[in-house]
This record gives structure tokens, sequence and C-alpha cells, in this order.
């Protein structure tokens, strides 16, 4: 975050200090009913269109709109090979070491820093993704509300740590401390058959109503917490693949590439259509 206390910046809040909330699974929860939403955001990555920060009105641009980098790997400008290709409807964000020795990778946000483009207050946010195996990687599907006058609202619908091929991790964030108030955070753990995320396409996703926030993974209920007041404002997706999180980097495959099916967004209908 602008503040330099995100958990994209200091993951081990996230690895070391995240307990669940209230809110447990439990076999009582339904999969998500998506005949009660509306498509309002399509991204299939037939093709991409990002610029480095917004100069050609794209819908994507490739930092984030405070200019804030964390992990061990630079987010880099657009080029016609790196850090985005498509490929058949596939998005692939690379993540190499140069000559140099540096680690250079992509991020797409869907805002740029004059707050334009795609943000949607309440609704279903998902992505489709087959995540990079390989110790040191880091990528992450996740949620920044628009409005961060007075705090900063930021959901993790999905963060992984390669050292861990078989669990990933959900959360959010709201950041007070940079206004005089105190940060709160929250989150809890999915284990998985080990290296299911990395040799198969899952969806992540998470539907914010006025009164319960739930994350899905392949659209099957996995944890739910009561919706906070500072989530009650627009929200707006980014994907990136990180690296370190405080983790070592010096066995980590190299190149490294998340890919990506594609980001959709929904809001409920009214009652009546969905019924």
């Amino acid at each position: 975050m602008r503040y330099g206390i995100s958990s994209k910046s200091l993951g081990l809040l996230v690895v070391l200090g995240l307990g669940a909330l209230p809110g447990q699974p439990s076999v009582a929860q339904e999969p998500i009913n998506m005949n009660a939403y509306q498509l309002t955001f399509e991204e299939n990555f037939d093709s991409l269109d990002v610029s480095a920060w917004g100069e050609r009105s794209s819908r994507w641009i490739a930092h984030t709109p405070w200019n804030g980098d964390f992990g061990d790997a630079r987010f880099t400008d657009p080029a016609s090979d790196f850090p985005f290709t498509t490929d058949q409807g596939i998005l692939k964000i690379e993540a190499r070491k140069g000559e140099d020795g540096t680690w250079r990778s992509g991020l797409l946000s869907a805002v740029n820093p004059k707050g334009e483009g795609f943000s949607q207050q309440f609704g279903y946010f998902e992505a489709r993704m087959k995540l990079p195996p390989g110790k040191g990687v880091w990528p992450a599907f996740w949620l920044i509300g628009l409005d961060q006058s007075k705090y900063t609202a930021e959901i993790d619908v999905l963060e992984y740590y390669g050292r861990a091929p078989y669990e990933f991790s959900m959360g959010f964030h709201i950041w007070r401390q940079a206004h005089g108030g105190e940060n709160s955070n929250g989150g809890y753990w999915k284990t998985v058959q080990d290296g299911i995320l990395n040799s198969e396409y899952h969806t992540y996703g998470v539907d914010i109503r006025a009164d319960k926030t739930t994350f899905y993974l392949d659209r099957q209920y996995l944890w739910s917490f009561d919706t906070p007041k500072e989530f009650h404002m627009p929200f707006y997706p980014l994907v990136n693949l990180a690296l370190g999180s405080g983790w070592p980097i010096d066995e980590t495959p190299n190149p490294s590439i998340l890919l990506v099916d594609y980001i959709h967004v929904y809001k409920r209908k009214p009652a009546d259509a969905a019924n």
C-alpha cells in the first residue's frame, strides 16, 4: 500500500499473524448460486489492453496506483513479450531473473492513479488461475477499496506461497494507522491436495455483501465474516506474481509463470430476477 504496510510488502503478517475469525467453514454452507448474479466486468484475456500508468486510458495498468512495489521482484512496464503475454485466452505473467541478477515480474490493476477504471461496490469477484510451482513464488489476487482518504481497505482473495504447495490463504486488512487509527486484519488458511494448485486451474472468489463477506474455492464455500463498514465502497481488482514475502528466492524457478484464464466480476440481481 502507499503507506508501506500492505500485506504485499509485509507478507509475514499473513504468514505468521492471521488467525481465523468467527465464521468457520461448515458443511451447511452452500456453493455460490451464480444464477443470482449478472456479469459486470469480463476479462477473458483474448488480448491484453495494458499500459504502464493508464496513459492510453487502457483497461489495466502495470503498477499499483499508489506506486508501491513489494516483494523481491520489480513490477515492470509492459513490453511486447514481457512480463505479460496472452495465448488462446490465457494470460501469462512471467517473473524472470535478468543477467544483472534482478528479478522482474508483472502486476495488473484495474484502476489507475487518478481512480479511473473499473471498480464496484459489493458483488462477486473471481479469478481462474493456475499457480506457479516453486519456492519463493508469491502470486495473489486481491481487491482494494477505491476511497483511501481515511483508511485503506484490502481484501486478499488469494495469496499463495510456493514454499507450501498444499495450502493458500485469504484475508483482509484495514489500514488506519496512517490516519491515526489502529489497523485490523483477519484471515483463513485452506489446505488442499499437495500440488493441485500448480497442476490445475481453480477459481478463487469473494462475495462482498452489505452484511457478509464470503470466500470461495471453485465456487465452494470456504470462509465468511461480518462485512465491516469499511467495505461499503467500490473495490477494484489486482492480480500479480510477486516473489519472496520474507522467504528466500534462491531456489525460485527462473522463469516462473502465473497463468490467468479470466477475471470476472458480478453484481447481484434484484431478488425477483434471481428467483
